[in-house]
């Protein structure tokens, strides 16, 4: 089964590729707006070969990376904090719904005044865009243990953070990872944008100022290396997903099927 899916997906991006070729060869779109698939592999070849290429990627991975960690670890934490300490669920409960539909992007501007087009400026946007998606799952988790696993664990006199660590941690992990995972891509994503709008130094400057100087194929190149970019790390969040929850029903089953 996996090796027709994947002869399937195969299939499926040889046959993308080929119509990227066919479709500006025929004269259905101008080539200089959607350049031939070869033209754009000839382009992403000369970028791997370039060392500013690779030092926007260092700087693009270095975004994400910080503002992923720092989302999830506050997430984590403050989802914690908030589920466990009596009443404070329903204190935070209209602060939360306020702030979390807040586009990341509408940011940008409070970025600018205070960071320039630094590397902080995109970094606040991951943070902001990531941490709510660690943090929502992270409270629907705590919501979901079981009371009377936990009153149990209360009447074998297990402290507070006994309780965190084998009643609400274990239940709240599948939901954490899921954020996680969610909050890797969102973290690529708004990492991109700040450094196409802002001017951030990392692959969406590079993108833009391909866009401004007409270097089309360069343009396109760099988007497929974002796009490359978004898979490695969603297949990465998944393998460590499955890693960390080895021991879930919902993996084991997974796997024996």
């Amino acid at each position: 089964m996996r090796l027709q899916n994947a002869a399937l997906g195969a299939a499926g991006l040889a046959a993308f590729l080929a119509l990227g070729e066919a479709v500006p060869r025929l004269g259905l779109v101008k080539e200089e707006y959607f350049p031939p698939t070869s033209r754009i592999a000839r382009a992403f070849a000369d970028e791997l070969s370039d060392g500013a290429f690779w030092t926007a990627l260092g700087d693009t991975l270095t975004g994400w990376a910080l503002g992923l960690a720092i989302a999830v670890s506050a997430g984590i934490v403050i989802g914690v904090v908030v589920s466990v300490v009596p009443y404070l669920r329903e204190a935070t409960a209209s602060t939360i719904e306020f702030l979390r539909p807040i586009p990341s992007v509408a940011l940008i501007p409070l970025a600018v005044l205070l960071y320039g087009s630094e590397l902080r400026s995109a970094l606040l946007l991951v943070v902001y865009a990531s941490f709510w998606q660690v943090l929502i799952q992270t409270l629907y988790g705590v919501q979901d243990v079981d009371p009377v696993a936990d009153e149990t664990a209360r009447s074998y006199g297990l402290g507070t953070w006994a309780r965190i660590r084998h009643v609400l941690w274990p239940t709240a992990l599948p939901y954490v990872m899921t954020g996680v995972r969610l909050a890797a891509a969102v973290a690529l994503i708004l990492a991109i944008t700040g450094e196409l709008v802002i001017g951030a130094p990392g692959l969406g400057a590079r993108i833009a100022v391909a866009q401004n100087s007409q270097a089309v194929p360069e343009m396109y190149a760099l988007i497929v290396v974002t796009g490359l970019l978004g898979l490695l790390i969603n297949v990465g969040a998944r393998t460590v997903e499955r890693r960390a929850l080895a021991w879930h029903q919902s993996v084991r089953g997974e796997v024996t099927v």
